[in-house]
C-alpha cells in the first residue's frame, strides 16, 4: 500500500469514528446516520484494497477510477441534497401549522372575557 492509501485509510476510518461519536452524543440521528456509516464503510473498504475500485471501474466502464469516484460522490450529494430538501419542506410545514395553532389560541384568549375574581372583604 502506497502513503496515498494510508492516508485515505486513515481519514475514512476517522471519518467512522467521527459519526460514531456524533451518534453517542445524540447529535446525528439515525436516520441520516445510516448512510454515513454506509459511505464510510465503503470508504474504508476501497482505501484498505484500492483494486476494488479499479474492478468497480472496469466493470461499469469508466475509463479511470477517479472517474468512478467522482461520479459516486456526485450521486451521494445529490442524494444528501433531496433528503435534506425533504426535512427542510417538512420543518417548514411544522412551523407554519404550529404559527397558525399559536395564532388561533392568542385570538380565543383575547376573546375571552376577563375572569372575575373575588376579594375577600378585609379584616379590620
Amino acid at each position: 500500500m502506497s502513503g496515498v492509501n494510508w492516508v485515505g485509510l486513515a481519514a475514512s476510518l476517522g471519518l467512522v469514528l467521527f459519526v460514531a461519536e456524533l451518534l453517542r452524543r445524540g447529535i446525528l440521528r439515525e436516520r441520516f446516520a445510516a448512510l454515513w456509516v454506509l459511505v464510510s464503510t465503503l470508504l474504508v473498504g476501497v482505501a484498505a484494497f484500492p483494486g476494488l475500485l479499479r474492478w468497480a471501474a472496469d466493470a461499469l466502464g469508466f475509463e479511470l477510477p477517479a472517474n468512478l469516484l467522482f461520479f459516486a460522490s456526485l450521486l451521494f450529494l445529490l442524494l444528501v441534497a433531496v433528503q435534506l430538501s425533504f426535512e427542510v419542506s417538512k420543518l417548514e410545514m411544522r412551523t407554519r401549522r404550529l404559527a397558525e395553532d399559536l395564532a388561533l389560541l392568542r385570538a380565543e384568549v383575547q376573546d375571552r372575557p376577563p375572569a372575575r375574581t373575588e376579594h375577600p372583604p378585609a379584616a379590620d
